[in-house]
Parts: C-alpha cells; structure tokens; sequence
C-alpha cells in the first residue's frame, strides 16, 4: 500500500531505540525523509546509519526533547535541511514507577513535563509550518495505560491519561487545517528495553508498531483524527 508520504519531511524523537525507531524506519520506507532526535549519541548515530543502508535521507540530532527550547530547534532544524516539516512522531522515555501515594509533587511534575509538555510544545512548534502548506500529521506514541491504569506506575498514568485529554481537544482544532492528530498506544512490544526490564508474555513486533504509526501518518488517513490506536494484543481489556 502506498502511504502516500513519499518526499515528506517527518521529525521522530526518541527516535534512536525500540518503538521510535520503528516508527522512523517505517516511515523512511515509504519514502519519507526523516528528522530523528535522541539523547544518546552512540545510539543515534547508529540508528542514523541503520536508516541511511535502508536508502533514507536522514538528519540525526542529538539533544533531549524534554527541554522546553528543543521543539523549536528541532522544527528549525527540519526546514533548513529539507525545507518542509510534514510529520511528527512525539515520543518521549516513561518515568520511573511508583506507588500513587508515594509519588513526590517533583515527581509528577518531571513527569508531566516529559510524558504530556514535552508532546505538546511539540506540536506547538510544528503546526505553524502545516497550517502554511495545508497538510500535517502528528502521531503522538503514549501507552495503553491511558486506557486502564497500571499497576505501580502511578507517574505515567497520570501524565499520559492527562495527554490523552489534550490531544483529543488539540486534534478539533486542527483538522479544519488539513492537520491531523492521533494518540497510538502500545502494550509491551519485544524492544531491547523490555528485554532488559526482563518483560514476559506475549510480545509485539516493533516493526508491525511502526508501520501502524506510518499508517496513521499517511495520506489515506486523513479523516482519521483525535483517535487512540491501541496496540497491545488484547491487552486492554475494558470496552
């Protein structure tokens, strides 16, 4: 299926690891030129080669996307190297886990800063460009934990639920924009994290998580907006 994304300029942050590279590499397959973001600059520079071997035109810069000054370097940075910014895939690291009551007010402040600001200056920073050409797509990737709470992991409940409820009031005022703006919600996927955090069960393929983010970043979605794609074999178990 031809996405329809060929020549468009797409921004992944997070983007040198797991699920964010997916995305970019799913992306990058169908012929989108990719502006990819990471903290860590070893693991950025190999998942720039990865993307490069695999025929993609590709900036890679290092920074965290949890300060608030990045979203609008990263956006700069899109136009001057390929003059358009068409796509964002915002992907930011969870916070650590705790207990609800347990949790400090710093706490749950780093984490809505990282899990629900980091996306939404984001999407701040990039809408300007979209609304000029008339066309955009921002697929923000969160957890399944917006649906039914987990356990032990009270910080990221609250920040992504809290994104959710953002998102879903952004994506109206967008759309009349030629903008769209869809949450996607993984389960455990088989991510070199998981495997360290020594995940069990059955487990998504990452490349199968991007290629459903790609979807939702194509030109045949574009009457798809404010939706949560849930991605986690039936995890989720409320209707």
């Amino acid at each position: 299926m031809d996405l329809g994304i060929s020549g468009r300029t797409a921004l992944v942050t997070a983007g040198s690891k797991g699920l964010g590279l997916a995305s970019a590499a799913a992306l990058a397959a169908d012929g989108a030129n990719i502006v990819l973001s990471a903290r860590g600059a070893d693991a950025l520079a190999a998942a720039e080669r990865q993307l490069r071997d695999g025929g993609a035109e590709v900036l890679a810069l290092p920074g965290d996307v949890n300060d608030p000054s990045e979203p609008e370097r990263l956006v700069a940075a899109a136009h001057e190297r390929f003059g358009a910014l068409d796509i964002v895939v915002a992907n930011s690291a969870g916070p650590p886990p705790g207990r609800a009551l347990d949790v400090t007010d710093e706490q749950i402040v780093a984490a809505v800063n990282a899990n629900l600001l980091t996306s939404v200056r984001l999407v701040r920073a990039a809408i300007g460009p979209m609304r000029a050409s008339g066309w955009g797509r921002i697929c923000c990737i969160t957890s399944y934990s917006v649906h039914q709470p987990l356990p032990g992991l009270a910080l990221s409940n609250t920040a992504r639920a809290g994104l959710l409820a953002w998102a879903k009031t952004a994506a109206t005022d967008l759309f009349g924009d030629g903008i769209t703006l869809n949450l996607i919600c993984p389960g455990h996927h088989a991510t070199d994290r998981m495997k360290e955090l020594g995940g069990s069960g059955p487990m998504g393929d990452p490349a199968d998580f991007g290629r459903a983010v790609a979807f939702l970043c194509s030109a045949s979605a574009a009457f798809i907006t404010g939706t949560t794609l849930t991605v986690d074999g039936g995890a989720t178990v409320g209707i």
